[in-house]
């Protein structure tokens, strides 16, 4: 197949999809084995060619969740709607230490980053 045939593909309609164990994906299933995702046809009108390409499985690897740091910002009484954003946002009300509790991350999209309250 030529270079350009490959840019090309991406670009044709797909006719079909197929599942591993679906009856046109089987000989496809035995030469690429567990590490086949799906069979697609795609056609090229204009040629009038069928192209048949295969997803595959090239890596698994468990996803690391970060945990999210939380930091206390300071909001004035007399800021309602502001106070109203955080609270809409997802930030919770310490009353123990006076302040809005939210994920550092929250804070940085609101820019609230100036009135975090250091520890």
């Amino acid at each position: 197949m030529q270079d350009d045939s490959a840019e090309k593909i991406g670009h044709m309609r797909v006719v079909k999809k197929l599942g591993p164990s679906s009856r046109g994906a089987i000989r496809l299933r035995e030469q690429f084995g567990e590490t086949l995702i799906c069979v697609r046809h795609r056609v090229d009108a204009k040629a009038k060619v069928r192209f048949t390409t295969v997803e595959l499985l090239v890596n698994r690897a468990a996803i690391k969740i970060r945990s999210e740091q939380l930091v206390e910002v300071r909001i004035d009484w007399d800021e309602q709607s502001l106070r109203e954003i955080v609270k809409q946002a997802g930030a919770r009300w310490d009353s123990k230490a006076r302040a809005w509790r939210m994920p550092r991350r929250l804070a940085g999209i609101l820019r609230l980053t100036n009135r975090l309250d250091k520890p």
